[in-house]
């Protein structure tokens, strides 16, 4: 089985068996083998293994070793030495059935990462001390802040024999840093500690008459929230949606939105996006599906000038509109199989290249999908990638159809409209209407719903002012515009003004239900005094 083999500060030696497919080694909380070095890039080299050879490529400007050569790409052989900054990584293979590690056992590990979510609870990865020497030996804490104080009764975590705030641990990209107090002799791994210094899961902190560990434990967890960004409900799927929703939001791993069309994906992404770290950057939404196939690599990637006909300035992608915030990707079931590669290569490495570019860039993007497909169904039609829907699947929600949650549709019906046609009110008799609708368009459809009672009936929506297949029909017969010209007929009059007071004074929409050019109604309008 092929694995790199290093060590760590205080010389634990770690084995990383590598899966198939590209492991990523840098200084990034996102890679596969995080290691602590400044001389390090954020994502330093690939190490891809194949079926029958596995390749290192090199993507830092300090350079990647192997075998004390600089190399851009170069294949692996057993006993290969691997230099990257100060770390040394051993290539190796072996037979049996080893089981792969997994990247937490390895990665410095934050205070807390989700590592899975299901839309009614999440799996987190949590960072905890596990004290085994001193007054707390066999006692377990759990990391539950960024920052983390030690030492005084007045501390996170109180220390007996030791002053206030004797050291503090804290997540700075993403892994535990022990931060010592000048005056007091802490030790890690055996060695004395004087400035901040990353910290490893199993190694040991030596403080006084305490020592403990950085360990990780996984905890399950069932959430509710009463409401989330702009979405609303009251049903228990909903409450508990909505705090899967702002755990995710917390965190910046990318998510994957699924659900039928019309149940408020993309408000979810604005929700988290808006509850985030992230919150102050862009959030740039696309339609996978409405992307010109000869230009879905340009929209994504953006484009050199030049780069092909029509190519006439270079063009920023939106990955690269979305820096420093959130890419929505909605849709992304209809991309192409090329494309899926494409998108796969910039979510694994961190990097994309405009099209006719030689130099890649690294946008600090958070990447949020969506879609109404069933990707496990097209991954064994062939028509979906599956390493694409396994990076993309790791915190999955479904937004429930509205029909599974009828409770709610007074709830959003008032919502739709506050945000809507916010002069309409809605009679009991139109609610109650509305609560007996399967609605196979979900929210969507619902505020079509609304907003065409309102265009076309006035501000007080009535049940048989409600249409849900087509568009309203006339409050009569259509009034032909023969009979509109006869200056004389009562009944035109009275046709006119039952028009008007259902389209709440619009001419345009009264002349519509009328079945009649506006210039006709508003001759009518004249002739019989009717302003």
């Amino acid at each position: 089985m092929p694995a790199l083999t290093f060590s760590l500060a205080g010389g634990a030696e770690v084995r990383y068996v590598l899966p198939m497919g590209r492991t990523l080694l840098g200084r990034s909380e996102g890679c596969d083998i995080a290691l602590p070095d400044d001389e390090i890039s954020r994502t330093h080299c690939i190490v891809e293994r194949r079926a029958n050879e596995t390749w290192v490529i090199d993507r830092s400007r300090n350079g990647t070793l192997v075998n004390g050569m600089p190399v851009r790409r170069e294949r692996l052989r057993p006993g290969s030495l691997i230099e990257v900054g100060r770390f040394r990584l051993r290539y190796t293979e072996s037979t049996g059935t080893m089981a792969a590690s997994t990247s937490a056992a390895v990665r410095p590990l934050p205070h807390e990462e989700l590592v899975a979510a299901d839309g009614q609870s999440i799996a987190a990865l949590r960072a905890c001390l596990r004290f085994t020497r001193g007054p707390r030996t066999d006692e377990v804490v759990v990391v539950k802040r960024s920052v983390l104080s030690l030492g005084g009764a007045d501390d996170d975590i109180e220390l007996e024999g030791l002053p206030p705030r004797a050291l503090k641990l804290r997540t700075a990209r993403g892994r535990v840093v022990l931060d010592p107090l000048p005056a007091v002799r802490v030790f890690l791994a055996g060695s004395p500690a004087h400035v901040p210094t990353p910290v490893w899961p199993g190694e040991e902190i030596q403080v006084g008459e305490h020592s403990f560990i950085i360990d990780v434990q996984v905890d399950q967890e069932d959430l509710e929230r009463e409401s989330f960004g702009a979405l609303v409900g009251a049903a228990p799927s909903m409450r508990k949606l909505f705090g899967v929703l702002g755990r995710i939001a917390a965190h910046d791993h990318t998510a994957l939105i699924t659900g039928e069309s019309g149940t408020g994906k993309e408000l979810a992404a604005q929700a988290i996006h808006q509850h985030g770290p992230r919150s102050s950057g862009p959030f740039v939404p696309v339609n996978c599906a409405a992307l010109p196939e000869n230009l879905v690599e340009s929209e994504l990637f953006g484009h050199e000038r030049g780069a092909f006909t029509g190519a006439d300035a270079q063009k920023p992608g939106a990955f690269q509109l979305a820096d420093g915030g959130t890419l929505f990707l909605d849709e992304v079931g209809e991309l192409r199989l090329d494309t899926q590669a494409k998108l796969l290569r910039a979510l694994e490495s961190g990097e994309v290249r405009r099209v006719g570019a030689r130099k890649s860039e690294i946008p600090d993007v958070r990447v949020i999908a969506a879609t109404n497909r069933d990707l496990a169904r097209m991954v064994a039609e062939g028509t979906f990638r599956e390493d694409l829907r396994f990076r993309l699947s790791v915190l999955t929600v479904t937004m429930p159809p509205l029909r599974d949650r009828l409770q709610d549709v007074p709830l959003v019906a008032q919502a739709l409209l506050e945000r809507n046609v916010p002069d309409a009110t809605l009679h009991p008799s139109a609610l109650t209407r509305l609560q007996q609708h399967v609605w196979p368009g979900n929210v969507r459809e619902l505020r079509n719903v609304l907003v065409r009672a309102r265009v076309l009936y006035g501000p007080l929506i009535m049940a048989d002012s409600l249409s849900f297949e087509a568009p309203a029909p006339p409050l009569h017969a259509p009034v032909s515009e023969q009979d509109l010209l006869n200056p004389s007929g009562q009944a035109t009059r009275e046709a006119i003004v039952r028009a008007l007071e259902r389209a709440g004074g619009n001419r345009t929409r009264a002349a519509q239900l009328l079945g009649v050019p506006r210039s006709s109604l508003l001759y009518r309008m004249k002739k019989h005094g009717i302003v």
